[in-house]
């Protein structure tokens, strides 16, 4: 298992599921993925993904007006 991260910030919807989703494309299954959003929608965007696509989400968190995602990549 390894640990990525994804700078998603100053985008909006949907462009941080759609990046959320090309860097999970690049991933194995087992690795993580912390995401940073600026975008609110986010919060309840990629986790509504992760559900849809077979990942988990491991913590969200709100920081300022940064929202903070950390995902399990799932099998293919």
């Amino acid at each position: 298992m390894s640990q990525y991260e994804l700078d998603a910030r100053r985008i909006l919807c949907p462009m941080p599921v759609i990046r959320t989703q090309d860097k999970v494309a690049t991933l194995s299954p087992g690795d993580e993925l912390v995401v940073t959003c600026t975008d609110p929608g986010a919060l309840n965007d990629i986790p509504a993904w992760c559900r849809i696509n077979g990942h988990t989400v491991l913590n969200t968190e709100q920081k300022d007006d940064e929202v903070i995602i950390t995902l399990k990549v799932g099998e293919a």
